[in-house]
């Protein structure tokens, strides 16, 4: 072990060395701070190894709660390797023990680790062409039947070579979650929010809808041509859904406010 990286409400991340190379490890904590409406959301049609384990996360007994985080935890190390062959840009998964995640250590052009993109001061071009990498990735990721579920600026090392997609426990199956969507276009806003604050053409488009459209009809596609215009269709008014997304919008908010003040 080298030194520690960062320390989260869900992990603790250290440098650690591997024979010659330098890698990440994460290391998981208790979800003892995340809400059961957000859980329920997020592991909605995740399979467990048996039925006695679903049983028990069902009725919230302590082997219930050890197999649900196991199961929290081996979502990230599924989505990580699901994605890496998708070829989406995330950390390189090496091995995942006890709760351990070994991992890439990204770096940036430097070879020190990455920063998080909040930390980064953007030029209007830079702004441009990082949106338009992580929407090809979101993109990638929702070819491979992923979507991130809680994708922002504080979820995203800058590289060397670009953006790279971390943090993926809450990562849900697209096709098996009824709040897939709702994530996918919560995910892409909060990249419109960020970029938009350093290049506001980008606050004017619908890349999240039209995303969702394409591959509702089958036409999604890795590099797929985006025009960041789409047209909602008029219909009733999902009240329930419409509750939630403001509900997850304090719950970011209150969360970034806290992320800041620990920063400082």
């Amino acid at each position: 072990m080298v030194r520690q990286l960062m320390s989260g409400k869900e992990a603790m991340v250290y440098v650690v060395r591997c024979g010659e190379e330098t890698r990440c490890a994460k290391i998981y904590k208790e979800a003892t701070q995340r809400s059961f409406r957000q859980a329920v959301d997020y592991t909605e049609n995740r399979k467990v190894k048996n039925s006695r384990q679903a049983r028990a996360m069902a009725k919230g007994t302590k082997f219930g709660r050890q197999a649900q985080e196991a199961a929290w935890q081996s979502a990230e190390v599924d989505a990580l390797y699901r994605l890496a062959a998708a070829g989406v840009r995330v950390p390189t998964p090496y091995n995942f023990h006890e709760g351990v995640l070994l991992m890439e250590l990204v770096c940036d052009e430097h070879g020190d680790a990455a920063p998080r993109l909040n930390d980064v001061t953007l030029s209007p071009e830079d702004a441009r062409a990082h949106h338009a990498m992580l929407l090809e990735q979101v993109v990638r990721m929702l070819c491979a039947g992923v979507v991130h579920g809680d994708l922002s600026e504080f979820n995203i090392l800058l590289s060397v070579d670009g953006p790279v997609i971390i943090d993926l426990p809450q990562a849900v199956d697209a096709a098996g979650n009824n709040h897939a969507q709702r994530m996918l276009l919560r995910d892409v806003a909060n990249l419109r929010g960020f970029f938009g604050g350093f290049a506001p053409e980008l606050l004017a488009t619908e890349y999240g809808g039209e995303i969702w459209d394409l591959y509702q009809r089958g036409m999604l596609q890795p590099g797929v041509a985006l025009t960041g215009r789409f047209e909602r269709k008029a219909g009733a008014v999902d009240v329930g859904g419409l509750i939630r997304e403001i509900d997850d919008a304090r719950a970011e908010e209150a969360a970034r406010r806290l992320r800041m003040q620990t920063a400082a």
